[in-house]
């Protein structure tokens, strides 16, 4: 299946090759709903494949892969839909950095004859779920990157009570508190001075935003923990996110974090495991000198 959100016109030139190269090996495609409607409305091409609708619809067409096409974004939400079907998920980046898009734009055609091949491996990747009263997120309060608390429209810095396995461990007197994942630590967290995990940790990683009290530095906690928050406030808003979803909610919201039930599957090749992906990414050994 091809999942997808927004893409330029000028990267709907990516999405041919993709097809083409599917259907030369032999693959049964289909097309999520909502990106086979803005290929539409784009380029005026309907693409004549199954539709895809939901997670419903996934079981009943016996998905066997997801192939997200756009940048690490794409692939956080692609994990909502995938929700505990199990279905892998391989990501071809259109993007920038792209820790979990590892598929390169110019080297599609070479990793769909891996995919036929077999030539991958399977990598579990935890999630994280957010527990709330009143409800937000409704269904979808999961995350694979992180789960995050920022102030809103008041200049002022918010105060987040945490409590691990209802034990208290501090008060952050902050912009914001990140909640993340492995898979996580290579997005918002990283930009906040928060470390580099490796998959399969088994942590979650608390990183502040602009902590007011410079003590305050971001820690590793198992995944298996609780993690409560209690806000305080001087404004009657906060921002809260789970990935790229936001909502807003008051500092009378009960706000629990914990490792979710299931976890997702990415597809891994050889070349482009993490250590691999974030020494290219990130230029790690690299002389420009040379």
């Amino acid at each position: 299946m091809i999942y997808s959100q927004v893409i330029s016109e000028m990267q709907v030139s990516y999405l041919d090759i993709l097809l083409e190269k599917l259907e030369l090996e032999g693959f049964n495609i289909f097309i999520y709903d909502k990106f086979h409607k803005y290929i539409l409305d784009i380029t005026g091409n309907d693409l004549k494949y199954p539709l895809i609708y939901d997670k419903d619809s996934l079981k009943k067409e016996n998905i066997d892969l997801l192939i997200s096409i756009g940048g690490d974004g794409t692939i956080l939400n692609s994990a909502v839909l995938i929700n505990d079907t199990e279905i892998p998920i391989v990501g071809i980046n259109l993007g920038r950095l792209g820790f979990l898009a590892i598929v390169e734009k110019n080297k599609i055609g070479e990793y769909v004859s891996k995919i036929k091949r077999g030539d991958y491996s399977i990598q579990k990747r935890s999630m994280l779920k957010l527990n709330s009263k009143p409800m937000i997120f409704k269904d979808e309060n999961i995350a694979l990157n992180d789960f995050t608390v920022h102030k809103s429209s008041s200049p002022a810095v918010i105060v987040v009570h945490t409590f691990l396995n209802e034990k208290f461990l501090t008060s952050y007197w902050v912009d914001g508190l990140i909640i993340s994942t492995p898979t996580g630590s290579t997005g918002y967290s990283l930009s906040c001075g928060g470390p580099i995990v490796f998959p399969g940790s088994g942590t979650f990683i608390i990183t502040p935003v602009a902590p007011h009290n410079l003590t305050m530095r971001p820690i590793i906690v198992p995944d298996n923990s609780k993690i409560r928050l209690e806000i305080e406030s001087r404004s009657e808003s906060v921002l809260c996110s789970l990935d790229s979803r936001y909502e807003t909610i008051s500092p009378d919201h009960e706000l629990t974090i914990q490792k979710n039930d299931y976890d997702i599957n990415l597809l891994v090749f050889s070349g482009l495991d993490f250590s691999d992906n974030i020494n290219y990414k990130l230029n790690w050994g690299a002389d420009k000198r040379n």
